[in-house]
């Protein structure tokens, strides 16, 4: 039996856990709109053709801002095509995903379902084949009450009030050279630069994501952050990081993943206060984590490509990848690292959220179900409120191919002030031994308080366990009977390969 210990202390703070720390992305790619969060003749389908058991799902999610509608799809997307009558809207070539887009659901439809779902809308702007001006007529179209051609438009197009969108995403992983109109970073520094500014002269309050680099192996990365921030520290609020984990046959070195994400975080954030102390500026960058998730991007890879101009078919079945327990903890692991950078990750977004590399799951004119990821990332934006603490873990090491020694054990934990309630998160990396961990909540009981310790576990002797069609419900999250209170510590055991979250209540 290996032993971990960490500590919960609400003075050793992080910094406040933004709510669109817990966001998704739908983007316009095989069956993650059509067939997925739309889907007319489903029997579950509501008077907008929206499937009510996804939206329910959703909900249970607790997704908070979403970013739309793409992703590679953007950098040739027109948004003009998207609105006014749908029996007008253009059939266009997604070069993106070699598909059709039938623009049945476009900007007007997808914020009717993010008002049923509760989230809000964050956009991105095609800045792959298009540029400035065609951004700020999106900007105008979408956020000005009145008065213009273009607010009319929208109005004649069914909706009076504006979407007053906050949040924009200034095109698309442009250093990768899949990208429709991938630039250098010098290039595209300028055009986002000047976008942003000609965006700001419209409203200045708004929050613009520049794109950073689209993985840490790029070979361009960390120099093409740099100079992207060069030119456009000034005129916005983010830079993004993607990242995508699979398990390539190596398990010690994927249940590690976390690891690799912490250190991306961490460059990417020396990069800015970089460009920040050569411009001797008083204004943080922050890190919109705008694509993450676990991606089996091989699989992708070795599959025969859609060929021909005159065969792209609309909403085929395309990155339907399924989750295993390890996915699951690697996912769990994922967002302790989200949570442990809370001071400078402050928004991100899960990529995807429904069929495409996706927590939820549908089958056309049948079921939807939850995969194994959906449970580590719905306790987590459930209860991970408040403040993110450093735990100081201590914990036994294992040697890993990729990342070199690394922790057996990691964890973070949340307080709420208003409440008192606190969270604990933890993983074991372990693909063979339980760990006993003991928690000090000396600090956390200061005041006398008593704690009642509640804990669930996403763990199973088949760590390649899996939800599907035919087992919706084989993977869950199960309570951790293991959970012992003595005075001001607790002591929990983790099974090899498993994500814990502990809830820690005050009592009266």
């Amino acid at each position: 039996m290996l032993n971990a210990r960490i500590t919960v202390n609400p003075r050793q703070t992080i910094g406040a856990v933004n709510r669109r720390l817990f966001g998704s992305f739908v983007e316009h790619l095989g069956r993650s709109v059509y067939d997925g969060i739309y889907e007319p003749g489903h029997p579950a389908a509501d008077a907008d053709g929206f499937r009510t058991d996804v939206i329910e799902l959703v909900k249970e999610l607790g997704v908070s801002a979403i970013r739309y509608p793409g992703g590679n799809f953007v950098s040739g997307f027109r948004w003009e095509d998207s609105v006014g009558p749908v029996a007008d809207r253009p059939r266009r070539l997604d070069l993106a995903w070699h598909s059709t887009e039938t623009n049945q659901i476009g900007l007007h439809e997808f914020q009717t379902w993010l008002d049923k779902v509760g989230s809000e809308l964050m956009l991105a702007v095609n800045l792959g084949t298009r540029g400035t001006l065609e951004a700020l007529d999106l900007l105008e179209y979408a956020n000005l009450p009145g008065g213009t051609a273009l607010a009319e438009r929208r109005a004649e197009n069914g909706r009076a009030s504006a979407f007053g969108v906050k949040m924009w995403c200034l095109g698309n992983e442009m250093d990768g050279p899949w990208q429709l109109g991938h630039r250098s970073a010098d290039d595209y520094g300028k055009l986002a630069a000047q976008t942003a500014r000609a965006m700001r002269s419209f409203d200045p309050d708004l929050e613009l994501v520049v794109c950073g680099s689209s993985s840490a192996t790029m070979p361009t990365f960390g120099e093409w952050e740099r100079v992207v921030l060069t030119h456009t520290y000034d005129d916005v609020d983010y830079i993004s990081c993607h990242a995508y984990y699979e398990d390539k046959g190596d398990l010690p070195s994927y249940l590690a993943s976390g690891v690799n994400m912490d250190h991306f975080i961490d460059s990417v954030v020396a990069t800015a206060d970089h460009v920040k102390a050569v411009r001797g500026s008083d204004k943080t960058i922050n890190i919109s984590f705008d694509e993450w998730n676990i991606w089996y991007n091989t699989r992708f890879e070795n599959v025969d490509k859609i060929q021909g101009v005159d065969n792209w078919p609309t909403a085929p079945r395309l990155l339907e990848d399924q989750y295993s327990v390890a996915d699951a903890v690697v996912f769990g692991s994922l967002l302790i690292a989200l949570l442990k950078h809370a001071d400078r990750v402050t928004s991100a977004s899960l990529a995807q959220l429904v069929n495409v590399i996706a927590p939820i799951m549908t089958e056309p004119g049948g079921p939807a179900w939850k995969q194994t990821t959906f449970f580590p990332f719905a306790a987590t934006s459930q209860h991970a409120v408040g403040t993110a603490l450093d735990v100081a873990v201590e914990s036994p090491t294992y040697d890993t191919a990729d990342y070199g020694t690394v922790p057996v054990v990691d964890a973070v934990a949340t307080h709420d002030e208003t409440t008192g309630a606190a969270s604990v998160y933890l993983v074991n990396r372990s693909t063979d031994d339980e760990v006993t961990v003991t928690i000090d909540l000396a600090p956390y009981r200061r005041n006398g308080a008593d704690v009642h310790a509640t804990a669930r576990t996403l763990a199973d002797d088949d760590i390649h366990a899996a939800n599907t069609l035919q087992q919706p419900e084989r993977v869950q999250l199960h309570a951790n009977d293991s959970v012992q209170r003595d005075g001001d510590t607790i002591t929990i055991v983790l099974p090899a390969v498993s994500w814990t979250e502990i809830l820690l209540a005050p009592t009266d």
